[in-house]
């Protein structure tokens, strides 16, 4: 997979530079300059475009391998890249002396935009990397794998077919694959289809047989996957139900937070984010509040207690949009969409987010973060923990502001919705980092700007 994001990296940056020399084709053409001397006299601008460009095509969402595998999503992130460009653009132009005209931008921006869409959309429709793979296992986990991988990956593989020791299974169609044989002919089809990776689907302990086979094939130069590591790049979650005996393979037995510089950096991240959030919050409160107070009685604002890192219960701070007693008989409610307890302005706060807002001063406190699990209620804590495997393990990192999970699964009002997001909650702890954490963070600012709200 890393190869892969190296590659579009690559030839981004061609094009990329490409489009420089173009936009600067058109300025001499316009301006009555001489090519050559521009290309010797701004070859800076090479640099600085291939830096902003790969910066905000990584935070756009075009090096995510679900997104790259998608027309659709690839235009839209490329859009989104070529606009943070442009006033990245302005920002140097007004602040920095230079020859440049403004239109320069508008060239290479036109230039390079329909350079990386026909190169990925040549990728997405050509799909000239796919890797080989064949299925050993054509259970409940195998199934999944093959249906996650037919809908949203088919640009990066290509899965010839399942092995499955089940005589009853041999010879049948499952999820638009074949059951080509059983262990005994692995080593045959490997060769045969010149596979280049087993996706090993087995939840149970391996027999001896299957390990041998399996141990002939990597002696063939295959690279054995399990199961829940591939479903981890296909979708960006952990896949709890399909774990199994394998699960020291998917869980974070040893996560960045473990890691000082790591946790210092992201403390002083936390800190300047929420410090730079509560001033721009005081000159909003006045309004808010009387906004709050003009809609429906009550108080402004409210606490509720939620559990943290360790288990610890902490009480969240939250603007109010519901009506008072929302909850009257004391029993904990999910909260759902189109909640009748929200008041009309609490829509509109929830719709922004702005009622999350007042945590920032529970990230001053260091009860939360800026990125991390959002922090659930007690009394669905103590029942989710009995119905959705390693959902403790939430709580292995202080919860946070924004998510891996609300990136990609905003709302839960059930212990199904509860399960997705502890599968997208896992899979940022086992892969945190500064650069994840900024990711998810502009994600979340794009959710605000969208009105993606609740």
């Amino acid at each position: 997979m890393k190869q892969r994001r190296l590659v579009l990296a690559l030839i981004d940056l061609l094009f990329v530079n490409a489009a420089v020399v173009i936009a600067l084709a058109v300025w001499a053409l316009r301006g009555d300059k001489d090519l050559r001397d521009l290309l010797t006299t701004q070859a800076y601008w090479f640099g600085l475009f291939s830096i902003l460009w790969l910066c905000f095509e990584y935070l756009s969402g075009l090096y995510d391998l679900r997104i790259v595998a998608q027309l659709r999503a690839t235009m839209r992130a490329l859009a989104q890249t070529f606009l943070l460009v442009l006033v990245a653009y302005l920002l140097i132009f007004f602040s920095m002396p230079t020859e440049l005209p403004r239109g320069i931008v508008v060239y290479h921006g036109i230039a390079a935009m329909t350079l990386i869409a026909l190169w990925r959309g040549a990728y997405i429709r050509v799909a000239p990397f796919r890797r080989r793979a064949l299925i050993v296992g054509a259970g409940e986990a195998g199934r999944e794998i093959a249906r996650v991988i037919r809908s949203q990956f088919q640009t990066h593989y290509d899965v010839i077919g399942f092995v499955d020791d089940d005589a009853a299974k041999q010879g049948q169609r499952i999820e638009g694959l074949t059951v080509l044989g059983t262990r005994a002919d692995l080593t045959r089809l490997v060769q045969e289809h010149r596979v280049a990776e087993i996706i090993l689907a087995v939840t149970r302990s391996l027999s001896d047989d299957l390990f041998a086979a399996l141990l002939d094939a990597q002696e063939l130069g295959m690279d054995i996957v399990p199961m829940p590591l591939v479903y981890e790049e296909v979708t960006g979650r952990v896949p709890v139900r399909y774990i199994g005996d394998s699960w020291y393979v998917a869980l974070p037995l040893r996560h960045a937070s473990s890691d000082g510089l790591y946790g210092a950096l992201k403390r002083v991240f936390d800190v300047t984010i929420a410090l730079i959030g509560l001033s721009v919050f005081a000159l909003m409160l006045p309004f808010l509040a009387l906004a709050i107070k003009l809609d429906s009685p009550g108080a402004v604002f409210y606490a509720q207690p939620r559990v943290g890192q360790g288990g610890r219960l902490f009480r969240v701070l939250k603007l109010r949009t519901m009506v008072r007693d929302a909850e009257p008989n004391g029993q904990a409610v999910w909260a759902a969409r189109n909640d009748p307890r929200v008041t009309r302005v609490g829509k509109i706060l929830r719709r922004l987010h702005l009622d999350e807002v007042p945590q920032f001063w529970n990230v001053l406190r260091g009860e939360m973060s800026i990125v991390g699990p959002r922090p659930e209620r007690p009394e669905f804590v103590a029942q989710l923990e009995k119905q959705i495997p390693f959902y403790r393990l939430r709580h292995a990192v202080k919860p946070g502001l924004a998510g891996w999970a609300i990136a990609h699964a905003d709302y839960v009002d059930s212990v199904e919705d509860a399960r997705l997001r502890v599968e997208y909650d896992l899979y940022y702890i086992k892969h945190q980092s500064l650069g994840l954490d900024v990711w998810i963070l502009f994600r979340a600012i794009g959710h605000v700007l969208a009105f993606k709200g609740r």
